[in-house]
């Protein structure tokens, strides 16, 4: 029996490509300019930032894939619409569009599609729905996104997969050794064995082993941050407490831009499964539920600047006014009158010698379908005992033949929810060893071969053949940025703000007036989905009573014109 998912295009068809009344496009014309394309025009193209979100009118336009030019993926009639999520954040298209007739359309720009969305409530959840659905119909065949061309295994082709699947952007990978395409490439570069992968962007540019902000550049991921302007909040992180800051935030009419090194979604991004979080009982993958807070923000017209990495921040009081300068990386600056520190925490790292040698193919920080491809049919070790431990320790479970699960503590139950420890309990392949740890990785060439660990009280040592090792052993602050920013930290690094009033600081303040902290970066947080979520709203009142504090206007301070929301 085949156990092949049926497809989004064949379960929910109706809703990727609705057809608007006559009614509801007159509702539309407000947010929108009227255009014509003769017939053989392209409306869009991959690669290229197209001018929003199209109405159709009058005439046909028959939608490819750039590679698969034969191969309709949709024609589009009066009625219909074109257009997926980039229309809403105007980066560039990840498909062919081309008049098959004389069209004429209602052409409605990115910052115009959100407002509609707002504006026009059950319009504009018909709208977002499609072109949601109509992303993951792309992520399911693959369209529109870079080829990447290595061996599955290589580490810096799991890196780079991870990447594009974690800012939810189609790919296709390649096997040299056995695609004859991809051998093509090699051969026509004259690429060597270690100058492997390569990445060919859908605009034909091709990258030798790229690192994210390269890759991300390439494909329109990220576009130039306006240094100009000044921000009411600037958001450094986009976990689960930095993405619900941006949410109540642009909702209620402050401007926000979200910073983030890697991707959306922090660490619960990375959890195959979260089934405790309010409104979920048969459980969502923590990319979906960190997919739809991403393009919730979005919707109400948060910046996304990801991936962009802050370097360090400052105060500047130039203007009189005191402002906050967030310096990037790569060279740009933002500047905010407040700023949230969402930056979350990393998993820590095993203390072997040899722990490098592994890392990337062999060493994982997370279960995600890339590496549980990986490890199919084989015996594996994962060292934790948090809740996201047991639920990559489940997750594992039904891909590989033995999960192998090593805690130095004396049970589970101390650290991890209820219900996970009793289905790793009911899971026949899941052997947990308590008070034990690893003490040695051997392998060649940064091949894993064998693990090695030890029990704590009996000092037997046991090896098994395993080449791949999962480690979600603990939180350490993500607050290296933090360094000459003077803000007050806790003995382990974790920043320091308290969830209520004190001391005339505003909730979740810091030491340093008007930079907040929520999520797993501040002392003493719930390490919980659920409760970051809670701060990331919660911060929001404090941001406002800390912007009228400061004489900030009211329109910025109050939109709505009477008490906050949140």
């Amino acid at each position: 029996m085949s156990d092949s998912k049926p497809s989004v295009m064949d379960t929910r068809r109706d809703q990727m490509f609705p057809v608007l009344a006559t009614a509801e496009i007159d509702r539309l014309r407000r947010f929108s300019e009227p255009r014509a394309y003769k017939k053989g025009d392209f409306l869009s193209r991959t690669g290229e930032v197209t001018s929003g979100l199209m109405v159709f009118l009058a005439g046909t336009v028959r939608v490819t894939a750039h590679d698969k030019p034969d191969e309709t993926i949709v024609t589009y009639a009066p009625g219909h619409f074109l257009g997926e999520l980039v229309q809403l954040s105007g980066r560039p298209s990840l498909t062919d569009a081309v008049a098959l007739s004389d069209v004429e359309v209602l052409v409605i720009s990115p910052p115009h599609l959100r407002e509609l969305i707002v504006a026009e409530a059950e319009i504009g959840e018909r709208i977002m729905r499609a072109l949601i659905l109509r992303r993951v119909g792309l992520l399911e065949r693959n369209v529109g996104g870079p080829i990447i061309i290595g061996r599955a295994d290589n580490r810096d082709v799991l890196r780079l997969e991870n990447f594009l699947a974690r800012n939810g952007h189609p790919h296709q990978r390649l096997d040299p050794e056995t695609d004859e395409c991809a051998k093509t490439w090699v051969e026509r570069f004259h690429v060597k064995p270690g100058e492997l992968p390569i990445v060919i962007c859908p605009d034909g540019n091709m990258l030798r082993n790229p690192g994210e902000n390269q890759l991300a550049r390439c494909i329109g991921l990220t576009h130039a941050v306006d240094t100009n302007k000044i921000y009411d909040v600037a958001i450094v992180g986009s976990g689960p407490a930095g993405l619900a800051a941006a949410v109540y935030a642009t909702s209620e009419g402050l401007s926000v831009i979200v910073l983030d090194c890697r991707a959306f979604g922090g660490q619960a991004g990375a959890s195959a499964r979260i089934e405790n979080y309010l409104g979920f009982p048969t459980g969502i993958s923590g990319i979906a539920l960190m997919a739809r807070a991403y393009n919730q923000a979005q919707k109400f017209g948060a910046e996304m600047a990801i991936p962009e990495e802050v370097d360090c921040m400052r105060e500047d009081m130039s203007s009189g006014a005191r402002r906050y300068v967030l310096s990037l990386k790569g060279g740009q600056s933002v500047k905010a009158r407040a700023v949230v520190v969402a930056s979350g925490a990393e998993y820590r790292r095993l203390d072997v010698s040899n722990l490098s040698e592994f890392e990337g193919a062999h060493v994982h920080y997370w279960a995600s379908p890339l590496e549980a491809q990986l490890c199919a049919g084989q015996e594996v070790a994962l060292v934790g005992a948090g809740n996201s431990a047991g639920q990559a320790a489940v997750y594992l479970a039904s891909h590989a033949a033995k999960v192998w699960m090593i805690v130095r503590g004396k049970s589970l139950d101390a650290t991890m929810s209820r219900y996970l420890c009793d289905r790793i309990a009911a899971q026949p392949n899941i052997e947990v060893l308590t008070e034990t740890e690893v003490v040695a990785l051997s392998g060649d060439n940064g091949m894993l071969e064998q693990v090695s660990w030890r029990g704590r009280r009996s000092g037997t040592e046991t090896s098994r053949d395993i080449r791949h090792l999962f480690l979600l052993i603990g939180a350490a602050p993500n607050t290296n940025w933090l360094a000459l920013s003077d803000i007050e930290r806790d003995a382990k690094g974790f920043v320091c703000a308290d969830a209520f009033q004190d001391k005339g600081k505003f909730p979740l303040q810091t030491n340093r007036p008007g930079i907040f902290a929520i999520g797993d970066v501040r002392s003493g947080s719930v390490k919980r989905v659920a409760a970051s979520v809670g701060e990331g709203a919660q911060v929001v009142a404090a941001i406002h009573a800390y912007l009228a504090a400061n004489g900030m206007p009211e329109e910025i301070v109050n939109p709505a014109g009477g008490s906050v929301r949140v």
